[in-house]
């Protein structure tokens, strides 16, 4: 991950978890929703400003649906915003976003506790 791209993303949004060495994550899957976040940032698809709006309206439904933000939910957040903006300005389609998820989840139940997930063919089936 690019440090000086983190640096620029937690100056703009400010709720990003963080310690004095940066964003902070608790699985390995946070930092990479955060990675895409940056790589699409940095190729035009939205601005900071842009982002934190999106996000900010994302935990506040959250909160209205009953998510005691408590923090742990956060990349989850991060993640339904990726989703929304990367549908919102054309990047890709819900359907093609809801078509990877559950290739994922077929992938992620057929695949042995410990071992990688890869996606194959049939998995989108």
């Amino acid at each position: 991950m690019d440090a000086g791209a983190a640096a620029r993303a937690t100056s703009a949004v400010s709720s990003i978890p963080r310690d004095q060495d940066g964003p902070v994550f608790r699985a390995p899957w946070e930092a990479q929703a955060f990675a895409m976040a940056l790589t699409l940032h940095d190729r035009g698809v939205f601005t900071w400003p842009e982002w934190a709006a999106a996000l900010a309206d994302q935990i506040k439904r959250a909160q209205a649906a009953g998510d005691p933000d408590t923090g742990e939910t956060y990349y989850q957040h991060w993640l339904a915003t990726l989703e929304h903006l990367v549908a919102a300005k054309g990047v890709t389609t819900t359907e093609t976003l809801h078509r990877y998820r559950d290739a994922w989840d077929h992938a992620a139940d057929r695949t042995p506790h410990g071992q990688p997930i890869e996606l194959t063919a049939k998995d989108f089936e």
